[in-house]
């Protein structure tokens, strides 16, 4: 099966040249940046064995990856990996994320950091609670699934979930940090298999930018999935 790694950068600095140079030179997956209209010169000069798409203005994380999308689709890759720009995610656990899919026992793999087995450090108290307590909860409720973890973005699925037409992943909402949650709350409410593995997340120093995600209006970015498709406001 052919696969795409796609990470995702806007003005990491060093933290994108870091998380290229993780992956392993030898590898069996295709690696894709798309740069959001990165302005700081951090993605100026690039290993020729990583494909590039770049965004003329910032468009947002979701915009990005739906270009990521669009790239796996038209180049017939039958598995697609998120990963973060921002060297938050050990590129040496992607063959972890891939294997149920390759053994047959999912379509969609998200990334747990909450699981036996994995890790995460560096992150505010209040992040912890979000991303432990409170999205997993109420996503858990909507998607009618116990989940673990619901706002990593360190994940693996068959590109043939996005070929399903009642997965409206090209809708203009989905711009920012709601394609992420929402993609994986429609696999589950359609049926495809669903799995967690064991993952780390390690965020970076705090003077080198942990998060890009603004208070309140972001916040409800990655909520607005669960209260429009609970509420069937959108599809």
């Amino acid at each position: 099966m052919r696969i795409l790694a796609a990470t995702f950068a806007y003005n990491e600095g060093e933290k994108i040249q870091r998380t290229l140079a993780r992956h392993p030179r030898e590898r069996s997956y295709d690696l894709l940046l798309v740069d959001d209209g990165s302005t700081d010169g951090s993605v100026t000069e690039l290993d020729t064995a990583v494909l590039v798409i770049r965004n003329a203005r910032n468009e947002g994380i979701g915009a990005s990856m739906k270009r990521a999308f669009e790239f796996a689709l038209d180049r017939n890759y039958d598995i697609l990996v998120i990963q973060a720009g921002n060297d938050k995610d050990d590129p040496l656990e992607i063959p972890r994320l891939v294997a149920p899919i390759l053994e047959e026992r999912a379509d969609f793999v998200q990334g747990s950091r909450f699981l036996d087995g994995a890790a995460f450090k560096n992150m505010p108290r209040y992040r912890i609670v979000g991303t432990r307590t409170v999205h997993p909860l109420l996503f858990s409720l909507a998607a009618g699934k116990r989940v673990t973890e619901s706002t990593n973005g360190f994940r693996a699925f068959r590109t043939a979930i996005l070929r399903d037409a009642r997965v409206d992943w090209r809708q203009a909402w989905l711009d920012r940090y709601e394609l992420e949650p929402y993609l994986l709350l429609k696999a589950i409410a359609l049926g495809y298999r669903h799995c967690e593995v064991p993952v780390t997340k390690i965020y970076p120093r705090h003077e080198l930018g942990y998060t890009k995600m603004r208070p309140v209006v972001d916040w409800w970015s990655i909520l607005r999935p669960i209260v429009y498709l609970g509420l069937g406001l959108r599809r």
